[in-house]
This record gives C-alpha cells, structure tokens and sequence, in this order.
C-alpha cells in the first residue's frame, strides 16, 4: 500500500475540503468551477504535459469527489452542474468508484527488466532456471525476450545481485479478483460484475487514477436543511486522529452531527451473535464457519468462492447493528457510517437501516473546512452503558474478530480459529482452499480450522483504502483506545 503521505492523496483531500468549505458558506455552484485553476494556478509547474492537461484530471477528481460518475462524464458539462447536480441527489449512485482516464498512466504491461546491475556472472542462474529459454547474455549483461517471457518471475527470483526487477500496473497488480484490466487505448477499466468493492486499486494507483465518489456533500446537505444527522464511527477511525477518549465525540457534535454512535458497540453484538451461531453450527457438524463483518470478503466469496457461501457467518455486520438502532430510536433521522473502507459504501447502499457512508478522508477534510481540532475538544463524558468492550473495539485489527468471538465462547477450548491477514492473491487460494474443504475436494481433519476470521486489508480496518493515518501509527492510537473500552465480554449461553 503506497504511504498516506502522497501527492495523490494531498490533492483528494484538498479537494474535499474546498468543497466542503463552499458549501458550508452556500457558494458550490458557483464556486467549484475555480477548484481545478486553483490548485494548477497559471505559471505552476504542470506533472503533466502540460497545465491544462492538470486542470482537466483536477476536473474530474472534483466530479468524483461531489459523488458524480466519471465513467460518463460529459467534457462539454460545467462543474456547476455538476454540483446543482450532488446539491438535488437523493441517495447516491453506483458505480461506488470511479476511474480517471485522463489520469490514467496506461502503464505498459507488467513485465520484468534487466537492470545495469547485471553482472553477466559465470553462474549464470537467470538462464538455466528459465524454462522458457527467454534470456541470453549480450554485450556483457543479461536480456529478456518479451516474445518468450511468460512473467514466472524465476530469473528475479534467482539473480544474486537482484538486478532483475519486475514492473508491474500497480493497479491491475493489487486487484485480488482480476477485476482491471486494459481497454483498446491502454486504460484500465473495472469489472465491476467481478469487482469486490476491496479499494486496493485505489490505494496502489500512483496517479491516483482509481476515485470513490464521495458522499460528503450529501450529509452536509442534510446536515444544513436542520435534518437529524447520526455519526456511527468504525473502531478504525478511532485510531485516525491523535485524541483521547471522547474528544472525537466532541468534535463530530463540533462539525454538526447531531448525535454519535460508537460502532464498536454494534462489534459486541455482531460479536455475541457470532459466538452463538459458532456454538450452533459446531453442534450441528458444520466444517466451519468464518466472520462477516468484512464486506469486501463477504462480496468476494458471493462472486468468486460460491462453495465457500454456507460457511459464511448469518450475523450482519457491526455497521448494520448501529445503523439499526439509530433508526429504532428515530425512523427519521439520517444514519452515516464512517469507516476506513471502499467496501462500507456498497455495503451501505445495499443495507436498508444505512443512509450514507462517510470514509476517514471525508470526516478530516471535513475537520478542516470547519476548523475543528480534534486533539483540542473538551471530551464528551460517557455513560458506562455507551461505551463498548474492548474486544469490541478491537475489531478494527487483524485476528480482533476472531478473538472478540472466542473470548465470549462457553467452550473456547473447541475453537481452532485462523486469520486470513489480507485479501491478495494468496489471501483468494486460502478461500478457494477453504472452498474445496467445504465441497468436499480437499480433507477435512480434526486440525482444520473451524473459525476463519477473513479481512480484505492486510493488517485490519487499520489499513483501509480510505484511512488518513499511518497503519503502525493508527494501530499505537487504536490500543489507547480499546484500553479504554469495558472488559465485560457476556459469554454466549448454550
């Protein structure tokens, strides 16, 4: 995953907050227009051929971020338009992201390329390892004949002096599911019949070419026609924003939402529901069972590992709880998610209790338009029933889940739990591994594991496609805050 701290990322934000910051003084339509001259004033050094070219993906970042479509953009179309456009919008729109053409790079095809580090060495194990005779030694250095090359990667595999170094499209490369691929100009396009929702395209594209459509002018929108606005936060973007207990509280009450939800408290439900169905299904002989709370996993399984579908856990995700309990509590008030995910807006769209979900890029430009410190709000003071476990805030880590299931276990001790940290390509063959278990192709013994706790992003919810904060900083920030959660996991009743 590229840093957080990019040229990509700086200007997605920066975007975000001029147009929260029009539409907080009621100027976006008339105002969105000088967004892209502004951040690529005249006399700038242009990134690309030229300042218009810049202007121009500066203009469809800016429809992508008022949560319009780039895939039929109209180039005639003025940005107020557009923005007159998000302003009426009623609910948002698939497709969940978007790609910039003009922002494509149309990198060549991934293949491998010998450096000038090549020794042309008397071993010589690029050569005999490559079973497709595709590399000879000429004037002193190895080469690679594309037309024999099938991409095995054995040659940089082998080299001593690592002077052979694949090139990949970083966003074909992240996709797990195959879902980018190569139009007839050379721009990648997305499947969207295969896609999982999982963002890892969006992380790893350099030129930022891969852009969720925002939902932040939809909630400001509400937010300002006096509308009862409910923040639900992930455990994850606890960890975003350096503060203590209850000062993110205070400063989304700051910003003007009218109530706050932790949707760790919607994980202990998910939790407690997990562990009882896993007490169930174990007494009932099921294989497996695996965790829910991930959507990307659950569409990836849906699409690609139908076999793997029975062992899916029934129990809905912490998201869904929350959103649940706000509508309970006021049919007419407007629920918003906010998470570190892609995954969370499809998840979203499709969940009946969810209005809109906000991402961690979202809420810190929001922040911003409204000079909010986070690290300076007077902490919100909780009562003890509004405050979730901590194995329930915990859910934003690696193994969290699984963990958060076991400890409310009447017989933890029949629990054989294991974690797929990630869904990359080898996270998919553990499904499809998994898969086979459930179908019968591949042995089920008594060591099998019958807990498979499964997150999209290597490391957790911590390290989403939308997060703000460095991973390793985030997770520093996240043990604070699960230290401060409740201790008293229920443990499930048989």
């Amino acid at each position: 995953m590229l840093n957080v701290n990019n040229n990509s990322g700086r200007i997605k934000r920066e975007i975000l907050v001029r147009i929260a910051s029009l539409q907080l003084k009621g100027k976006l339509e008339e105002g969105v227009v000088s967004i892209p001259r502004e951040l690529a004033p005249k006399g700038s050094e242009p990134v690309r051929c030229c300042i218009y070219h810049d202007r121009e993906i500066l203009r469809q970042r800016v429809i992508a971020r008022l949560g319009c479509s780039n895939d039929d953009s109209d180039d005639e179309k003025n940005l107020s338009d557009y923005a007159k456009e998000a302003l009426a919008r009623e609910k948002p729109t698939e497709p969940f992201l978007s790609v910039l053409h003009e922002a494509c790079n149309a990198c060549v095809q991934t293949h491998y390329m010998v450096t000038n580090a090549c020794q042309a060495c008397f071993a010589r194990p690029c050569m005999i390892n490559c079973g497709k005779k595709a590399i000879a030694i000429s004037n002193g250095r190895a080469s690679i004949d594309s037309q024999k090359c099938v991409n095995c990667g054995l040659c940089m595999q082998n080299c001593p002096y690592h002077a052979i170094i694949k090139i990949p499209v970083p966003c074909e490369e992240a996709c797990p599911v195959h879902a980018i691929s190569k139009d007839e100009s050379g721009k990648e396009c997305i499947d969207y019949s295969k896609c999982i929702a999982c963002g890892h395209c969006m992380s790893e594209c350099p030129f930022g070419a891969m852009m969720d459509k925002s939902q932040l002018v939809d909630v400001l929108k509400h937010m300002m026609n006096g509308r009862k606005v409910v923040a639900m936060y992930a455990p994850a973007i606890a960890s975003q924003f350096r503060s203590h207990s209850g000062q993110l509280e205070a400063a989304l009450l700051a910003v003007g939402f009218s109530e706050v939800k932790e949707v760790a408290l919607g994980a202990d439900m998910t939790a407690d529901k997990e562990a009882r169905e896993f007490e169930e299904r174990m007494k009932r002989a099921d294989k497996l069972m695996t965790t829910s709370c991930c959507s990307a996993y659950v569409r990836a399984v849906k699409l690609h590992v139908p076999e793997l579908l029975p062992c899916v856990s029934g129990t809905r995700s912490p998201m869904h709880y929350i959103a649940q309990l706000v509508k309970e509590e006021n049919p007419e008030s407007i629920a918003v998610f906010i998470g570190p995910c892609l995954s969370k807006r499809k998840e979203g769209m499709d969940d009946e209790f969810v209005d809109y979900v906000l991402s961690a890029e979202e809420i810190g430009a929001l922040f911003i338009a409204k000079k909010v410190d986070v690290a300076q709000q007077k902490a919100v003071e909780h009562n003890t029933d509004d405050i979730a476990t901590a194995s329930g805030r915990n859910f934003a880590v690696s193994g969290g889940v699984a963990e958060a299931v076991r400890v409310r276990l009447k017989h933890p001790e029949k629990l054989r739990s294991t974690v797929i940290n990630g869904l990359n390509s080898d996270g998919m063959k553990q499904l499809a591994f998994f898969g086979k278990i459930q179908s019968g192709a591949a042995a089920y013994t008594e060591t099998t594991p019958n807990l498979v706790e499964v997150m999209s992003c290597e490391g957790g919810c911590i390290a989403g496609p939308s997060v703000i904060s460095n991973p390793r900083i985030a997770a520093v920030q996240l043990k604070k805050y699960v230290e401060s959660g409740k201790k008293n996991e229920s443990v499930c009743e048989e």
